[in-house]
């Protein structure tokens, strides 16, 4: 099932579409699981799940902490199918996110099979550009799997139009140049940045990067079709004092983030 499913969804309610990240395996399997299945509850539309890897070069320090404490858990690849095939159950579409390298290790084709088979409904990968690889963009095709790339404040109008004729399902702002983390406030740069986009693509836009509360999403939700949180999704599970409380807040937040793309 295509991501676009949420954004439809989303669009006929008169709304942007919410998209909620955590990583696989933290603070366990089972209970990424149960976190990520909250936030579905709640009001997350689809979910991005973090393939845990050892050099998370665009992620800020609270998903690195998470995702630390993900592999010293032990989580592998195998884990992270589980993880999709468990919340894919829910109804809400399931993107893994995903470094190049895990992917090209485990084997584009057999990742775009297993995952697949696991009702997973693509991949975003934030460090991979359309033009770097010729194995990836055909696996997915071949098993129906969105293709999901990042454009950025600083891509040319050129880079953006050769990056969205490649994406399928949505298309990823970033809201800012820098790593992951929560902001005070969106970038300036975000609603430039999905003007330019949408001029060359019929495909939804999510807008991520530093989104925290309702008031920001409502900000996003304005100009763009999908709101992405992960960083402070996270953040409400690691100062927790336990899961049970770490799962109530991020449910609460994902209440807080469903009330803000609905008052765009």
């Amino acid at each position: 099932m295509s991501t676009t499913v949420a954004f439809e969804k989303a669009r006929a309610e008169g709304r942007a579409a919410l998209i909620g990240y955590l990583p696989a395996g933290y603070p366990s399997v089972d209970g990424s699981v149960t976190a990520l299945k909250a936030m579905v509850e709640a009001g997350v539309d689809a979910v991005e799940i973090g393939l845990p890897y050892s050099d998370p070069v665009i992620d800020g320090p609270t998903v690195q902490a998470a995702v630390e404490g993900a592999l010293k858990a032990g989580t592998t690849t195998a884990d992270v199918l589980r993880v999709v095939e468990a919340v894919a159950a829910t109804g809400a579409p399931a993107v893994v996110m995903s470094y190049w390298n895990p992917l090209q290790r485990y084997g584009a084709a057999a990742f775009a099979r297993d995952l697949a088979a696991a009702g997973g409904s693509g991949v975003i990968t934030p460090d991979l550009t359309p033009d770097a690889d010729d194995t990836w963009i055909p696996a997915a095709r071949e098993h129906g799997l969105d293709t999901v790339f990042l454009v950025a404040p600083s891509s040319t109008d050129q880079r953006i139009a050769m990056t969205t004729a490649a994406c399928r399902g949505f298309v990823y702002a970033t809201s800012v140049m820098g790593v992951t983390g929560t902001r005070d406030q969106v970038g300036d740069a975000a609603a430039g940045l999905v003007a330019r986009t949408k001029a060359t693509t019929d495909l939804p836009v999510a807008v991520g990067l530093g989104v925290s509360n309702g008031a920001q999403a409502a900000e996003i939700a304005a100009y763009a079709d999908g709101v992405v949180a992960g960083s402070a999704f996270v953040r409400r599970l690691l100062e927790a004092p336990d899961h049970a409380a770490g799962v109530a807040s991020v449910a609460a937040l994902a209440a807080d983030l469903a009330g803000g793309v609905r008052t765009r």
